[in-house]
């Protein structure tokens, strides 16, 4: 169980998953957030140290500062802190951050006693599954993007020099929130609002699928596995996710349904194409496209999950789907379409 005087870490606290998490944690437990960037606001039994994971003395410096302030015993280091961006581009931050960033990080804590270390993954680690199939803890890793591959590199670091501290590889679905929160699908939904071409338009098999989670479900996940981590196998890959996975198809007619009152058609078309019409928005209309050239390779891609493990050892089930969601999503779209894209990273301009 999770107690009051519990002490857990969390690495990346400032950021979209982060803050949620401290505030969900701070309710039983004391939380120290780390991060590069301070938050504006901190629940009561949380506080903030700086972290820069890509420097010896950063990860020493706020390590020792966490002992003067807690002492030696951690119950739990939820490390989201990592390194992401859109482009599907290698960038050494990859290594520096998410990689290297573990490495200084499980040093540091090497003189600490941890009573558990949830190492923030992703489901994408793992090779994607065929339409009407299913992934779960068993199915094998693949690299393929610079993203995944980081994501896997640390993985295999941790399991190296994890020491005794006993470890969660939680593999995450994609995440988002009552008012969308997710990049990937923000962009489906603003399309079929602005009635865009693209949006009848999918460079792969419309029938992948891919696995959603609400960040109220995360939490309570995360919540479950420290209040349970005395219970858990010293090193366990978790899958954690909703139990159904809409498909591109699904997702778009339900889409046209809720926003327009019809069904929403999706043609295949050859990702050749579809590059060279991505690569003509961005180089040269300067539209800045969400869509790159990875995205299109991956468009066959399902990431429908067995969840029957997190199921079993925590007693967890997702309260929420985003078949039940998209009604409320859209509602609030639909009534301030400006305040709905801002929120969601898109220009405002767009905003028919």
């Amino acid at each position: 169980m999770t107690s009051a005087k519990d002490v857990i870490l969390v690495t990346g606290s400032s950021g979209y998953i982060g803050s949620r998490l401290v505030e969900r944690l701070a309710q039983k437990a004391q939380v120290v957030g780390l991060d590069v960037q301070e938050p504006t606001e901190l629940p009561e039994n949380a506080s903030f140290v700086p972290l820069d994971l890509t420097a010896d003395e950063g990860v020493e410096h706020a390590l020792e500062t966490v002992r003067k302030m807690h002492g030696d015993r951690i119950a739990s280091v939820v490390h989201l802190a990592a390194y992401f961006d859109l482009s599907g581009e290698p960038d050494p931050l990859y290594e520096a951050v998410t990689v290297r960033g573990t490495e200084r990080l499980l040093g540091g804590l090497q003189g600490f006693t941890v009573e558990q270390l949830i190492f923030f993954s992703t489901m994408l680690v793992h090779r994607p599954a065929a339409p009407g199939e299913t992934i779960d803890e068993e199915q094998p890793l693949e690299r393929k993007f610079p993203y995944r591959n980081s994501k896997i590199d640390t993985e295999e670091l941790i399991h190296e020099k994890r020491g005794d501290i006993p470890v969660v590889y939680l593999r995450v679905a994609g995440i988002y929130d009552d008012g969308c929160g997710s990049a990937f699908l923000a962009d489906q939904i603003s399309r079929v609002f602005e009635r865009s071409p693209k949006s009848h338009v999918y460079p792969g098999d419309p029938a992948a699928a891919q696995t959603f989670l609400h960040i109220a479900d995360l939490t309570d996940a995360v919540e479950r596995l420290i209040e349970r981590r005395r219970e858990l196998p010293a090193e366990l890959p978790l899958l954690v996710g909703e139990t159904e996975a809409p498909s591109y198809a699904e997702l778009q007619r339900e889409l046209g349904r809720l926003i327009h009152g019809e069904d929403w058609q999706v043609w295949q078309i050859p990702k050749p194409l579809a590059k060279t019409g991505a690569w003509l928005e961005d180089a040269v209309f300067d539209e800045g496209t969400f869509v790159k050239p990875w995205m299109i390779d991956a468009a066959d891609d399902t990431y429908a999950l067995d969840v029957g493990r997190i199921m079993q050892l925590l007693d967890w089930r997702p309260k929420h789907s985003l078949r039940e969601k998209l009604p409320e999503m859209i509602e609030r779209l639909k009534a301030d379409p400006a305040a709905w894209y801002e929120a969601n990273g898109i220009s405002v301009g767009r905003v028919p």
